[in-house]
């Protein structure tokens, strides 16, 4: 389970430090994706494969369209953590993130996977959750 909120700098070469806590978790392979709302998903190989069947039998059934399935394998990315706990960003995905090398992110633990974002990016996805906890709870108030 990935929870927290971690900021870390990216390197020139668009590494990220996985916080460690997400290291042993993640395992050795993991599968960098688009993530929803402008971000990068980190995914480990067992949820991937998961999600990826799920997929393949919604393309199937003509649930999920084979453009789709194209689109988001194509842009799948499998990555490996190095010995000091670092994971390569893949250009396209860090143009999908709007993030830059040499930039700050926020490392993020979202239940069943890591997220990175653009940290102003972030801001306006916190922002919206708190207040979404917020009504939630103003409204189950007595």
């Amino acid at each position: 389970m990935f929870v927290g909120v971690y900021e870390r700098q990216l390197d020139e070469r668009g590494r990220v430090a996985l916080p460690p806590s997400f290291r042993s978790t993640i395992g050795e392979t993991c599968y960098l994706t688009i993530g929803d709302d402008g971000c990068v998903r980190i995914q480990s190989a067992d949820d991937f494969h998961d999600e990826a069947e799920e997929m393949k039998e919604a393309a199937k059934s003509g649930e999920v369209s084979r453009a789709k399935m194209r689109a988001f394998s194509s842009s799948v990315v499998v990555g490996s953590l190095d010995k000091q706990g670092r994971l390569v960003i893949d250009a396209n995905l860090r143009d999908h993130g709007g993030i830059e090398p040499q930039s700050s992110v926020m490392v993020i633990g979202a239940i069943d996977r890591i997220e990175i974002w653009e940290p102003s990016r972030w801001e306006i996805q916190n922002t919206t959750g708190q207040n979404e906890i917020a009504a939630d709870q103003a409204g189950g108030a007595s």
